[in-house]
C-alpha cells in the first residue's frame, strides 16, 4: 500500500503477498515526468520504480493457472512465474527466467504495447487494473543489465557453423541471441553505424533512450555475436560473398519504404516523410553523422501529422519537443479505431498536441514560393450496413475546409522494400514485395522461416509487413531454431 508523507513524498510500504492482494492494492504505473518538463527534452518520460513497488506490484498476479497474459504475449513469456519471483525479491532469478524467452526484455518493456497484449488479457483487468507487467519487465531487466548481470548459459561445445544475420534489428537481434546460446556463431551486418534497426533510429528517446540499446550490444558481444556496422550488403559487400564465407543467412532487413497517397499536392516534395523525419532527429542527437538523414527540426512550425498509429505519436511528440508552434493530428476514422497504443496517445495529449478524428486529408496546398500554405481535409463518417453490420467510411457531403499548416508529416505506414539481389539469390518475394516463406509443419506457427532459396531463412517486417517488436523478435527466435534444426540434420 501507499502511505501518504508530509509534503509531495510518498512513502511504500510492503505487502505480504496473498491470492487477494489485488484486492488490498489498486494497479499503479510509474510515475510520469510531468509534461511542462518532459516536453522539453526526449529522455524518457516514466521514473524507475523502487523494490517496494516492484513487489507490490507483482504480488498482484493471481497466478492464473491458465494464464491469458502468457498466452497473449507473441514470446509466451513466463510472465507469472517471474511476477512470483520479484514478489519475493529474488531480482535476478527474475531476470534468468525472463530471458529465457525473450532476448530483448528491457526492450519490450518500454515499446510493447501491454495495453493490446499481455495487460490487456490479464484477469483482473476489468474491475482491478491490470499487473503492470511492462513497467516490472523494464525495470527488473535494467537492474541486471547496470550491473552486467549475464544469463547462466551452459557450457555448449562450439559449433563450426556460421551464420551472416542482414540487419541489427529486432529479429537480427533475437536470431543471433538464440544462436549464441546454441554455441554457433554468428555475425550481423547492418548499414547504420549502431545496432536496434528502427528501435535506435526510428524510435524517439522520449519512448527509449539510445543508451539502453548500446547496453544490449555489449550484451550481445559478451556472449559472442559479431557485428559489421556501416556495411550495406549489396554495395559494401556483395550478397555472394555472403554467401560464401557463411553456412546460413538469415534476412532482418525490416520494411522502410513509405506508404505514399496520390492526393493533389502530395507529390510536391513538400510532405515530410515520418521515417526520414525521426531517424534525422536521432542523428542529429546522437550525432551519427549519416549525412542521407540530415536534421529537419520544426521549430516554430504549425505542424500536422497524418496518421494514427505509433509511428505518427513518436512524430506528433517530437516536434513538441522540437519547439513547433502547434502540432495536430488528424486520423481519419474515431479514436478508439486508432491502431497505435492509447498509452502513447494519451502521453501525447498531456504533451500538447491537438487531436481531430473522422477527418481526412484531400490535397496540400502551397503558397507561390512553393511553402506548405495549408493542408485541405474533410470530414469522414463510419455508416453501418443494417444487413451485416459492416462499418464503412465515407466522406460527408460538403464538408471540406482547409487547415493552416507550414509542414505536414506523413505516417501512413511501411511497405517492404526488397533488395535488388533477391532475385540472384533465388529469393522469392509476393506481390507486396514482402519475402515468400515455406510453410511450416508446426500446425502452432503460421509458416516456416525458410526461404525459397536454401539455407536462407527470414523474419520479421520483411515477411509479415511493418509489425510489433515483439512478434519480430519471435520470429528471429524461430528462425535461429530451424537453423539449428538443419545443421542437426546435415550432421545426422
Amino acid at each position: 500500500m501507499t502511505i501518504k508523507s508530509e509534503g509531495n513524498k510518498t512513502q511504500q510500504v510492503k505487502v505480504s503477498a496473498s491470492p487477494l492482494t489485488f484486492l488490498q492494492l489498486a494497479r499503479e504505473t510509474p510515475t510520469k515526468r510531468i509534461a511542462d518538463e518532459r516536453k522539453i527534452d526526449f529522455k524518457e518520460i516514466y521514473d524507475d520504480s523502487d523494490d517496494t513497488q516492484l513487489a507490490n506490484q507483482s504480488s498482484r498476479c493471481l497466478d492464473c493457472g491458465n494464464p491469458y497474459c502468457e498466452w497473449k504475449c507473441p514470446l509466451h513469456n513466463y510472465i507469472p512465474n517471474w511476477l512470483s519471483l520479484v514478489s519475493k525479491d529474488r531480482l535476478d532469478d527474475a531476470a534468468e527466467l525472463m530471458y529465457q524467452t525473450n532476448p530483448l526484455p528491457e526492450i519490450c518493456g518500454r515499446v510493447c504495447p501491454q495495453d493490446r497484449l499481455c495487460e490487456q488479457a490479464c484477469t483482473i483487468n476489468t474491475g482491478f487494473g491490470a499487473v503492470t507487467i511492462g513497467m516490472i519487465e523494464k525495470n527488473i531487466t535494467d537492474r541486471a543489465l547496470a550491473k552486467k548481470w549475464r544469463p547462466n548459459i551452459p557450457t555448449i561445445k562450439a559449433n563450426a557453423k556460421r551464420v551472416a544475420i542482414i540487419g541489427a534489428g529486432p529479429a537480427g537481434i533475437a536470431c543471433a541471441d538464440q544462436l549464441a546460446r546454441n554455441g554457433i556463431r554468428a555475425v550481423v551486418y547492418d548499414r547504420y553505424p549502431e545496432i536496434g534497426g528502427l528501435l535506435t533510429f526510428g524510435i524517439p528517446g522520449f519512448k527509449l533512450e539510445k543508451h539502453v540499446m548500446r547496453k544490449r550490444k555489449e550484451f550481445l558481444q559478451d556472449i559472442g555475436v559479431e557485428f559489421k556496422l556501416n556495411t550495406d550488403v549489396g554495395v559494401d559487400i556483395t550478397f555472394q560473398e555472403i554467401q560464401e564465407t557463411y553456412d546460413s543467412v538469415f534476412l532482418a532487413m525490416g520494411t522502410y519504404k513509405s506508404v505514399k497517397t496520390d492526393l493533389p499536392g502530395f507529390d510536391s516534395g513538400k510532405l515530410i516523410n515520418a521515417l526520414d523525419y525521426l531517424i534525422g532527429n536521432i542523428n542529429h542527437q546522437e550525432q551519427f553523422a549519416m549525412t542521407q538523414f540530415p536534421e529537419i527540426n520544426l521549430n516554430g512550425k504549425e505542424v500536422v501529422v497524418l496518421g494514427g498509429g505509433d509511428t505518427a505519436m513518436d512524430c506528433v511528440r517530437t516536434a513538441v519537443r522540437q519547439g513547433a508552434k502547434s502540432v495536430s493530428c488528424i486520423y481519419r476514422r474515431d479514436e478508439d479505431s486508432m491502431p497505435g497504443s492509447p498509452r502513447e496517445v494519451q502521453n501525447a495529449k498531456e504533451e500538447g498536441v491537438d487531436f481531430h478524428f473522422l477527418l481526412a486529408p484531400a490535397a496540400l496546398n502551397l503558397n507561390d514560393d512553393k511553402s506548405v500554405k495549408s493542408l485541405s481535409v474533410y470530414k469522414t463518417e463510419l455508416v453501418i450496413n443494417k444487413d451485416t453490420g459492416a462499418s464503412k467510411l465515407q466522406q460527408v457531403k460538403d464538408s471540406g475546409f482547409e487547415i493552416k499548416a507550414d509542414a505536414v508529416i506523413t505516417a501512413f505506414g511501411f511497405k517492404a522494400s526488397p533488395a535488388n539481389w533477391f532475385n540472384k539469390a533465388n529469393v522469392e518475394t509476393d506481390k507486396n514485395g514482402l519475402v515468400k516463406m515455406k510453410a511450416s509443419e508446426n500446425d502452432s506457427l503460421e509458416y516456416s522461416q525458410r526461404t525459397s532459396a536454401h539455407g536462407i531463412y527470414a523474419g520479421g517486417d520483411m515477411v509479415r509487413g511493418a509489425d510489433l517488436v515483439v512478434t519480430a523478435i519471435a520470429e528471429g527466435i524461430q528462425a535461429a531454431n530451424e537453423i539449428i534444426e538443419d545443421f542437426e540434420e546435415l550432421t545426422e
